[in-house]
């Protein structure tokens, strides 16, 4: 059986080459090494292109949204890429969900940023969230989008600023009870949390605004705690990025502090999301964090690590490679 794998490997295409041994390699030796900040080839072979995104679990698969800034993209849209996975670490190309030109009079230039997609179970539609603006950041304001499949065509319905202000950076939060949250910037006042309606379509109510000049928003609720995420305002360029606890979405949220040495700047990296993978033996929770490489955006690379956290306390180790049982929920990480 190997030698026929390594004979079938020789055959393939080279681009396809690598995603093959990947594979082969999992299926021998278990779960797949993720390497923090290395290149992370789809089953094409090619780096993922799934920056300042999100990601749902449907059915049995993991499925990832992002910005496709793949180089050589036409300049007058802005798009979407959806990968699936079933474990984390080896990732399949779908589709590119969207590919959306100036809508709302924005004119060229304009932005498309932090794709995150619920699914609403009374309405069976998947509903897409983003950032949208215009080349100056002055329309500040969410995009809705839908589809009838979870790596469908989405099409674009409307934008809005959620309850009535600005929002630029957002992230998603499904909470333990299937209570569907989005998070955003809303400068100069800090970032909010908000309860999404019924629909999925807009906003129900605020639950609260966390009074710091933070964006990467990211939230997850792990034994009895609300962890809050947040990156300072520098750009393009990394920040220590920092915590806060909670007992209710509502507040009191505790002092912000550092989720690793603030020498470090998060290890080069900006949150997009904690991902928590709940196992038969333990649970873990995933800190997803951009590398961003502005003027190489397609080269943008991701820091996925286990964070340490309970009790009120979080922290990010550096990174190394690890490993994730998705059906335990236990993660390894190399010495």
């Amino acid at each position: 059986m190997k030698t026929t794998l390594l004979a079938l490997a020789g055959a393939l295409p080279a681009a396809l080459t690598l995603s093959f041994c990947l594979v082969t390699n999992a299926v021998a030796h278990g779960p797949q090494t993720i390497q923090p900040g290395e290149l992370w080839p789809d089953d094409r072979g090619q780096h993922i292109q799934a920056h300042g995104g999100g990601i749902i679990k449907y059915g049995d698969a993991y499925y990832w949204f992002g910005e496709d800034r793949t180089r050589g993209l036409p300049r007058d849209k802005r798009y979407v890429a959806c990968y699936s996975s079933t474990d984390l670490a080896h990732w399949t190309f779908r589709r590119q969900v969207v590919a959306l030109a100036p809508p709302d009079n924005l004119g060229r230039g304009f932005i498309l940023e932090r794709p995150k997609v619920f699914y609403n179970a009374l309405s069976n539609k998947f509903v897409m969230y983003a950032h949208i603006d215009d080349r100056q950041y002055k329309y500040a304001s969410v995009a809705v989008l839908t589809c009838d499949k979870i790596d469908g065509d989405y099409q674009y319905v409307k934008s809005f600023r959620p309850l009535n202000h600005e929002s630029r950076d957002i992230g998603q939060f499904i909470d333990d009870d299937g209570t569907a949250y989005l998070i955003f910037e809303d400068r100069p006042f800090g970032f909010r949390i908000a309860k999404l309606a019924p629909d999925y379509m807009s906003i129900e109510k605020e639950m609260c605004l966390i009074p710091q000049h933070m964006e990467g928003g990211a939230l997850v609720h792990y034994k009895g705690l609300y962890y809050a995420i947040g990156s300072a305002l520098t750009g393009w360029n990394p920040n220590p990025n920092r915590f806060a606890t909670a007992t209710n979405l509502a507040g009191p949220w505790s002092e912000f502090k550092n989720i690793a040495n603030p020498e470090t700047k998060t290890y080069g990296a900006q949150s997009t999301m904690m991902l928590k993978v709940v196992g038969t033996k333990t649970t873990t929770v995933i800190f997803m964090g951009d590398m961003w490489h502005p003027q190489m955006q397609w080269d943008s690379r991701y820091l996925w690590m286990p964070l340490e956290i309970g009790d009120g306390k979080l922290w990010l180790n550096k990174p190394a490679p690890w490993t994730l049982d998705v059906k335990t929920g236990e993660a390894v990480v190399q010495k």
